[in-house]
């Protein structure tokens, strides 16, 4: 029977990249695995048949061979090695072109280890996060502070190694060392960590009483911490070699401060700039004055507020707002005006509003320009 062309048996167009072929023969590997096609006495067939067809393709000179020759590029010697993909001895390229997906299905299940992968050396400890919680005036003088964070601590019994008396790991006898024991499923061979020594490749025979043999016990630390101004919220803070102690004499990981600056009742942050709401009287908006304001340093600055103006005006304060986090400049604090209305009004108040009222009809700019606009568009409504 005439064998079918490589890129049919895949399912790729002949212009398939590597990594579409890779993709294709995962999926066919799956599909035709004899142990899900127990039913099926053609699946083991069309199975090796995919796997003969990734192991030409998957090599660039069996791929340009296939491609001028066919079929024939493989017979006789020409071009291939003097081996048929298929014939004699094809277990070996089985293996090879089956294990290149194998390690992307299962390279995580065996720890990630691959092909290659040895035991795996005494452990890294975890970082840690820290969420610190700093107020506004905090934030824009910086501060030392000293913070208590739990974590796993090298064991001072045994110092670090696990082992009653600081005595030396031996060589697990159930891996020999390598941290991975193998076992056969079918047409897969599955790696995966050693149960006796958790990956490994070395035991404890008289593990520390202390620390179990995980060569590190939980404790509480405390760490000063400097937080220099300008930090903001989600501001990171790494400190190296302040993490989870590792197993068994392991490195130490980071410990990680994410900084949060509360909200404040006066100013609100933009970056290096703040920002104060001030409420004035109308009569102190029409008539201008003065208002005295905080700086977030804690002093008090006396600002000045033209006549006639209205809420929302914004006047600023230079090099009064926060410092920048890499130093430099600081920002500005700006001021908006927020004109009051006044409320429970005596009957004289109200009268002489009235006659305010009655003497201010050209006064009233804002007012005049918004209902002039309003006119235009019940016009153009109407003309339209």
């Amino acid at each position: 029977m005439a064998k079918r062309d490589y890129y049919d048996v895949l399912g790729v167009s002949k212009g398939a990249s590597a990594e579409e072929l890779k993709k294709a023969y995962r999926k066919k590997a799956m599909e035709l695995h004899p142990d899900r096609n127990a039913d099926n006495p053609q699946a083991e067939a069309h199975f090796k048949e995919a796997n003969e067809a990734y192991e030409v393709l998957k090599d660039a000179d069996k791929k340009a061979a296939y491609d001028r020759f066919g079929h024939a590029a493989f017979e006789g010697g020409m071009g291939g090695g003097g081996q048929r993909p298929g014939g004699p001895g094809a277990q070996g390229d089985f293996a090879s072109a089956f294990s290149d997906v194998f390690d992307d299905l299962f390279g995580d299940f065996m720890g990630g280890g691959g092909r290659g992968g040895g035991r795996q050396r005494a452990a890294r400890g975890a970082d840690l996060r820290y969420n610190l919680k700093i107020t506004l005036e905090e934030a824009w003088s910086g501060l030392q502070k000293t913070i208590t964070v739990p974590a796993a601590v090298p064991c001072t019994a045994c110092s670090g190694t696990g082992a009653e008396g600081g005595a030396e790991p031996v060589t697990c006898p159930t891996c020999s060392g390598m941290g991975k024991v193998r076992a056969q499923q079918g047409f897969f061979t599955v790696e995966r960590s050693c149960p006796t020594c958790s990956g490994l490749g070395q035991i404890i025979k008289n593990p520390c009483t202390t620390c179990s043999g995980a060569g590190r016990v939980q404790k509480d630390r405390a760490l000063s911490v400097n937080i220099p101004a300008g930090v903001e919220t989600g501001t990171r803070i790494r400190l190296a070699g302040e993490g989870e102690a590792g197993m068994r004499g392991g490195p130490t990981g980071d410990l990680y401060i994410f900084i949060e600056v509360a909200e404040h009742s006066l100013f609100q942050r933009d970056g290096t700039n703040l920002f104060c709401r001030v409420p004035v009287s109308m009569s102190a908006a029409a008539l201008g004055g003065e208002v005295e304001v905080p700086s977030i340093d804690g002093g008090r600055s006396r600002v000045k507020i033209p006549s006639g103006s209205q809420s929302g005006r914004q006047m600023r304060l230079r090099s009064k707002g926060m410092p920048a986090l890499r130093g430099g400049t600081s920002g500005d604090m700006f001021i908006e005006l927020a004109v009051e209305t006044p409320v429970n009004l005596t009957s004289r108040q109200k009268e002489l509003l009235r006659e305010f009222a009655e003497l201010s009809e050209d006064n009233h700019p804002e007012s005049e320009n918004f209902f002039s606009k309003v006119k235009g568009f019940w016009d153009s409504m109407k003309s339209g």
